[in-house]
């Protein structure tokens, strides 16, 4: 079986600015791939080329084997990309249920009880199940975060971006989000952009930093975060100065 996805030599600069450098990684089918580094490090411009909302100068993707690189950006939806962000963006007047159902049916192209079925399952696999009737404009935030995934989950994907999704969440609300995305590994390839390190530490199976760009390190998440690059990065230490 193919890897969910390959990523070769990617590259995007915009004039003089370079936004992803010769980026190289590969994601095992199932599996959850964390990426952490400041702000500026080019995390949301990695999404931004693979989910097709701007295009590559340089490098490949391929998902499940196939080259997606040119690929438009509403393609690679159908293809089984979908991208929950950290900020959600529900329909607000419509119901949480409404909401699922138009990313079944526009999305994952079904209709009548197949869309009713597939927005059912979702809805139970993301604890939404009680608030169905609610409309999502109203939600507390964890729910929305939850609405946000489960619109992201309508649409069957094979690969998952995850864009900041815990940000602003207490601790408590982490942790739900976080057993959550859990339930989902196996049955999708993750990656999942995060500020909140723990939830990656208890969540992926590799952790990639990116910094200016390019990767610094990647690996076993705890060994990752404990290392020397990460520290300089994040706290000014450098590589070779005493703990």
């Amino acid at each position: 079986m193919a890897d969910a996805l390959l990523v070769e030599n990617l590259t995007k600069h915009i004039g003089g600015i370079v936004l992803v450098d010769e980026l190289d990684f590969v994601l095992e089918t199932g599996t959850c791939l964390g990426v952490v580094g400041p702000n500026g490090a080019g995390k949301t411009s990695l999404f931004n080329l693979l989910d097709g909302t701007f295009g590559a100068n340089r490098g490949r993707i391929l998902l499940h084997g196939v080259d997606i690189t040119h690929t438009a950006r509403h393609k690679r939806a159908l293809l089984g990309v979908s991208r929950a962000f950290q900020v959600p963006q529900p329909f607000p007047d419509l119901t949480v249920y409404e909401n699922v159902l138009t990313a079944a049916t526009f999305a994952a192209r079904k209709s009548g009880r197949d869309a009713a079925r597939a927005t059912a399952l979702v809805l139970e696999r993301t604890g939404l199940s009680r608030a169905k009737g609610l409309l999502a404009g109203g939600l507390p935030l964890l729910d929305r975060k939850r609405l946000e995934l489960a619109r992201a989950l309508a649409a069957e994907p094979k690969l998952l971006l995850l864009d900041e999704i815990a940000g602003g969440l207490t601790e408590h609300e982490v942790n739900v989000l976080v057993e959550l995305v859990r339930s989902l590994k196996g049955r999708l390839s993750i990656i999942w952009i995060e500020h909140v390190a723990h939830a990656l530490l208890a969540t992926c199976d590799r952790i990639m930093v990116l910094h200016f760009g390019r990767k610094v390190i990647e690996g076993e998440p705890n060994s990752v975060m404990a290392s020397a690059e990460v520290r300089e990065i994040y706290m000014g230490i450098a590589v070779d100065a005493p703990a």
